[in-house]
């Protein structure tokens, strides 16, 4: 059995308040403790994306010297002796260039693990398969898949979360040879789902090591491929990640449409009408009279009104159940009365204004 000894090394910080002074804000320390890693992980990311830069440049400068040399050697043209001080100057430049590889590698290797460090990618090379021809009978139905893919998760969500947050590639290499199990697209297609769920919790480290980990497939050959090749990866990484934050903000649109929708119902009064829309459609009169529930006034406001506005304004008072008809009385005809209703409510003073609560109160 592996042993994830690297698991050790994780970088812990505590929470309790025992590790701060009382006068100095705990909260904010850490804050200040993660960002100064966020930091320092940034840097060392762009030294090695600059180191990578310089090491690609060697070599092709290496390659079209020595080409060079190669041809001058032959034919006899061109300045033999100063290609091949330029090719020594280069191999010893790519010489400093593995030290300096190496060196990056220490830092990488005893660099501790905590929150930030486990947001990377899981592997750093792979080896992929022709997939499995696979035959789909007609009896299979989408509902069928999905089924399955559930089942599939709620049997192996724990291995697959464990999977989806192994830092090195050696463990996870090991880690799926003793969970064979786990090597399919219900994997693939739970870590996509997984990174959607993040990114609407705004958990966004989490969610973009695990865009690293989907398509980490292919990360050996960017490190040796040539400069198109490696553009166009990076250009699909940003269109899945700018894909997973797409569906997350389409999800949550979706959420809050569903719970202003609900909201929107329960807010219905008698006659199906919601009365927030009521409220915003009456003259600022009404509304001032609603507002501080002050009937005088309405009685007064609707008098200088013309009687078809008055009663077109009233009955969906009425429909929305911001007015109650002859409050003082449970008059189970009232709200079906129609525009006679409106009218009689329009000229008298037996209503109530609704309360928030939606209760009535006898004036």
């Amino acid at each position: 059995m592996q042993q994830y000894g690297g698991l050790q090394q994780m970088e812990r910080h505590r929470d309790d308040e025992d590790e701060t002074h009382p006068n100095i804000d705990t909260p904010s320390l850490f804050r200040w403790r993660h960002q100064a890693r966020v930091e320092r992980m940034e840097e060392q990311r762009k030294e090695r994306e600059k180191y990578e830069k310089i090491k690609l440049e060697n070599e092709r400068k290496r390659r079209e010297t020595s080409k060079k040399l190669e041809e001058s050697e032959k034919s006899g043209v061109g300045d033999t002796e100063a290609l091949r001080k330029a090719l020594k100057d280069l191999e010893a430049e790519g010489d400093a260039l593995r030290k300096k590889e190496e060196e990056l590698r220490r830092q990488e290797r005893i660099t501790p693990w905590n929150v930030d460090t486990i947001s990377h990618s899981g592997f750093s090379k792979t080896v992929i398969n022709r997939a499995p021809s696979r035959k789909k009978t007609d009896e299979e139905t989408e509902e069928d898949r999905v089924n399955k893919m559930q089942e599939f998760i709620k049997k192996n969500k724990k291995e697959l979360r464990n999977y989806g947050m192994l830092h090195k590639y050696d463990d996870s290499k090991v880690y799926l040879q003793e969970h064979p199990h786990i090597v399919s697209e219900h994997t693939a297609n739970y870590l996509v789902i997984w990174c959607i769920d993040l990114q609407v919790e705004e958990v966004s480290e989490v969610s973009k090591m695990l865009v690293k980990v989907i398509h980490d497939q292919v990360y050996v050959m960017i490190q040796i491929a040539d400069p198109e090749y490696k553009k166009s990866f990076e250009d699909e990484l940003a269109g899945f990640k700018e894909r997973i934050r797409k569906r997350a903000r389409e999800k949550i649109e979706e959420a809050m449409k569903e719970a202003e929708e609900e909201e929107r119902k329960k807010r219905l009064g008698p006659g199906g009408l919601d009365p927030v829309e009521v409220f915003e459609s009456l003259p600022l009169e009404m509304q001032k009279c609603f507002e501080t529930e002050n009937i005088q006034m309405l009685q007064e406001v609707i008098a200088k009104m013309p009687e078809k506005e008055a009663c077109y304004h009233m009955k969906r008072c009425i429909d929305s159940g911001m007015w109650i008809p002859d409050g003082k009385k449970k008059d189970e005809d009232s709200p079906s009365k129609g525009e006679a209703g409106a009218s009689e409510a329009a000229g008298s003073s037996e209503g109530d204004i609704a309360k928030d609560d939606g209760e009535s109160a006898a004036r």
